[in-house]
C-alpha cells in the first residue's frame, strides 16, 4: 500500500515512499530505562552537533517554537542550539555529581543545564562539565525513595498524579482543584506528606488518555477506537498501551490491514507495539501535518526538563512546548501509570500513541492529559527507550 505524498513536500523523494505508513511516527534504539524503584536512568547518546543543527534548519519546526512558546525567530534557534549542548552533558554532570546529586533541568533563562546539589564538594567537578549548580536539602535519591512510597499507595480519583521536581527539591502532588477537599484525598495528601518532602499543587483537570471512535484523519484504527503511530521500529511501530490489546488488529487510515499488536501494557504502564506487514512499511519520520516539514529521527536521547519538545498526533496535528517533570504517576481512571514524563504541550481524544519528539530525537509515545489546543492544557508521554528495552526493539532512525 502506498498513500500519497502530499503531505510529505518537505522530505527528500526516497522517504517520501513509505513515510505515510508511520502515521506521522519515528524511531531510535534502546537506551534511557528508569527503574521503577529508584527512577535513575542510563542515558541514551546525546545528539551530536550536527542533528543539533539538523533541527535547526526547519523553518517550520522554529515557526512551530514561535507560535507555542512566545519565541522569535532568533530566540528558537538560539534555545535549540543551548538544548542540545544540554542533552549532551546530561550524563556527565550526573556522574560528577555523584552521591550529591538532586536533579537536573534545562533552564531558558540562562540556556544551561542545571544541576542540583546537595552540598558544594562537587560543584567544581559539575560546573567544569558546563552545568550551573543549585544546592539544595534533598537527594534525588531520597525524592525517589519518597515518590516510591507513594506509587505503592492507592490513590483517590481526586489526585491526578505526582513527581520529582527537582527545581523544588520536592515530591509534587498534583490534586484536582475541585477535589482538594474530598476526605480521601486529604488522607492521601497526609500519607504523601510522612513519605517525605511533598508540595501540593492544583491542577484544573483529572487526567484522561486521548483514545477516540471512529472519525476522519490520518490514524490508524483498533475496532472502533482510534489513536496515532508513535515511532517506527524495525518490524513495526510504537504507540499507547491504551489503545489496544495484544492481539488485536490494526488497520491503516484507508482500512486496509496493517499489522497485529504484538504486546501491550496499560495501567501500570502504557505503551505498546504493532507490528507492520501487507505492504506498509516504516521510516524514520515524524509527520508534520503541514505546519512544520516532516521530521526525520535520529536518536533517542532524553531531553531535560525545561527543554522545548514537539507532538504530532492525527487529531490536534503538530503542537510545541515544555518538559515539565520526568518519572512522573498519572492516576488515570482505570489506574496508575508510572514513569511518565509531563509536558505543557497539549492533545486531543485520537492523538494518544502519537510521537514526541525534541529536535531530531524521539522521547516517547502520548499517552493522556487534560485540556485541549483550543484553551491549553498539559500531556504526558511514556519514554521511548522504556519502551524499545520492555519489547527489545531498534528505533529505525535516519
Amino acid at each position: 500500500m502506498r498513500r500519497t505524498t502530499a503531505l510529505r513536500t518537505g522530505l527528500p523523494a526516497m522517504l517520501l515512499l513509505g513515510a505515510w505508513a508511520t502515521a506521522g511516527l519515528a524511531p531510535a534504539s534502546a537506551a534511557d530505562t528508569p527503574s521503577r524503584a529508584s527512577g535513575t536512568s542510563t542515558l541514551a547518546s546525546a545528539p551530536t552537533s550536527a542533528s543539533v543543527a539538523e533541527a535547526q534548519a526547519s523553518a517550520g519546526l522554529l515557526s512551530a517554537m514561535e507560535k507555542d512558546l512566545g519565541l522569535t525567530e532568533s530566540q528558537a534557534t538560539a534555545r535549540l542550539t543551548a538544548e542540545g549542548a544540554a542533552t549532551a552533558i546530561q550524563a556527565e554532570a550526573r556522574r560528577a555529581a555523584g552521591q550529591s546529586y538532586g536533579g537536573s533541568w534545562f533552564d531558558p533563562a540562562t540556556g544551561k543545564l542545571t544541576v542540583a546539589l546537595t552540598g558544594d564538594r562537587q560543584s567544581g567537578a559539575v560546573r567544569a562539565t558546563g552545568a550551573a549548580v543549585r544546592l539544595v536539602a534533598h537527594s534525588a535519591r531520597r525524592l525517589d525513595a519518597a515518590k516510591a512510597q507513594l506509587d505503592a499507595l492507592s490513590a483517590p480519583d481526586g489526585v491526578a498524579g505526582w513527581h520529582v521536581d527537582p527545581e523544588a527539591n520536592r515530591v509534587v502532588v498534583d490534586v484536582v482543584a475541585s477535589a482538594e477537599r474530598d476526605n480521601d484525598v486529604r488522607a492521601f495528601v497526609e500519607q504523601a506528606r510522612k513519605a517525605g518532602p511533598v508540595l501540593v499543587e492544583r491542577t484544573p483537570e483529572a487526567p484522561k488518555t486521548f483514545s477516540a471512535g471512529t472519525v476522519g484523519g490520518d490514524p490508524y484504527y483498533t475496532g472502533n477506537v482510534r489513536c496515532s503511530i508513535g515511532f517506527s521500529v524495525y518490524g513495526g511501530f510504537v504507540t499507547a498501551g491504551h489503545c489496544g490489546q495484544a492481539g488485536a488488529g490494526v488497520s491503516g487510515w484507508d482500512g486496509s490491514y496493517i499489522g497485529t499488536f504484538q504486546g501491550s501494557s496499560f495501567p501500570g504502564d502504557d505503551y505498546a507495539w504493532v507490528s507492520v506487514g501487507n505492504g506498509w512499511w516504516t521510516v524514520p519520520v515524524v509527520l508534520g501535518w503541514g505546519t512544520v516539514s516532516d521530521q526525520l529521527v535520529r536518536g533517542s536521547a532524553e531531553a531535560p526538563i525545561g527543554a522545548s519538545i514537539c507532538r504530532s498526533g492525527s487529531t490536534s496535528h503538530w503542537h510545541c512546548g515544555n518538559v515539565l517533570a520526568t518519572n512522573e504517576t498519572v492516576n488515570y481512571s482505570q489506574g496508575a501509570v508510572y514513569q511518565m514524563t509531563k509536558t505543557s504541550v497539549c492533545a486531543e481524544p485520537g492523538d494518544s500513541g502519537g510521537s514526541f519528539i525534541s529536535g531530531d530525537q524521539a522521547q516517547g509515545v502520548t499517552s493522556g492529559g487534560w485540556g485541549n489546543c483550543s484553551s491549553g492544557g498539559e500531556t504526558w508521554h511514556q519514554p521511548i527507550n522504556e519502551i524499545l528495552n520492555r519489547y527489545g526493539l531498534t528505533l529505525h532512525t535516519a
